[in-house]
């Protein structure tokens, strides 16, 4: 399976964060906002990735990231010259997707949770088996701003709506989706919508009509973390800061996932851990490869 993150869009909503710099380039604490997408891809043990943006910030993609050999994957990048919807990553990624399997997870999305790498491998498992497409169903108090599945006791789909007025659910869509191979035929011929865009709900319910569309539910142990909005990126990175402070573990550090993953050595991870070394960051690392140590 491949991965795609798309990190497109003006992201106006943060205006005037967001008027020279790409929104997941923006610090969730102490790491660029894109690093959380890209942690969830590795916790999946995807190690073939392309990263979907605009002229402007994809050079900057690459200058933090490079080609991913430093965490021992491969990064491609792809130019999304104006936003198209979030099927067009499809499209555009179409050659990099070649006949595998697809995870496409939206830039801005963080989540977190002990059971998140189970839920991950559950969701590749269905779609290498059986083929067809998973999304996942999240709780919330107020779901007229999301994209809503409704479900019925044995979690079949039974519809999706894009921000409904009356939802037939409390379950949100996340910005974490997973396909077989036909999603790429299936995004060509969607018709943009009323706004022009090719939208992810009409992929969605393409699957949903041929009777494959599958829903996992994120339940009280993970959380899905809201970057949206000022408060929002404040409140995700409050979070972050918490969590790390108290419990002494990094959230998204992708240089632990990919060692821990055996994507690096141990020699690899020390010495990215040295050149960071002026910072809490690398000395996390180090505190990684000393522990290591201690245990061979």
């Amino acid at each position: 399976m491949k991965g795609i993150i798309l990190a497109g869009g003006k992201g106006t909503r943060l205006y005037p964060m967001t008027k020279a710099v790409s929104k997941q380039l923006l610090p969730i604490y102490d790491k660029p906002l894109i690093y959380y997408p890209l942690s969830m891809l590795l916790l999946a043990g995807i190690r073939e990735i392309l990263i979907i943006s605009t002229p402007e910030d994809t050079p900057v993609y690459e200058r933090l990231l490079g080609n991913g050999e430093r965490i021992g994957v491969r990064i491609e990048y792809q130019v999304q010259d104006t936003p198209r919807g979030l099927a067009d990553a499809f499209i555009l990624g179409a050659d990099f997707i070649g006949s595998d399997s697809v995870c496409l997870i939206l830039g801005d999305n963080m989540f977190f949770g002990q059971d998140m790498s189970r839920t991950l491998w559950n969701a590749i498992a269905k779609i290498e088996t059986n083929g067809g497409a998973c999304i996942f169903g999240y709780p919330v108090k107020d779901a007229r701003s999301f994209g809503v599945v409704e479900f019925d006791k044995t979690h079949k789909v039974m519809s999706i709506e894009e921000k409904p007025k009356e939802p037939k659910s409390n379950y949100a869509v996340p910005g974490l989706y997973f396909y077989d191979n036909r999603v790429v035929e299936i995004a060509k011929n969607v018709k943009p919508s009323a706004r022009g865009e090719i939208e992810i709900t009409a992929v969605n319910n393409e699957y949903l009509y041929l009777g494959e569309l599958n829903v996992q539910l994120l339940g009280r142990g993970i959380a899905w973390l809201d970057t949206g909005s000022p408060e929002g990126m404040l409140k995700a990175a409050e979070f972050v800061e918490a969590v790390q402070s108290r419990q002494g573990f990094y959230i998204s550090c992708i240089e632990e996932i990919a060692w821990r993953r055996k994507f690096i050595t141990t020699e690899q991870l020390e010495a990215i851990g040295m050149e960071l070394k002026m910072t809490d960051y690398g000395q996390y690392l180090l505190s990684l490869v000393e522990e290591a140590k201690k245990n061979d």
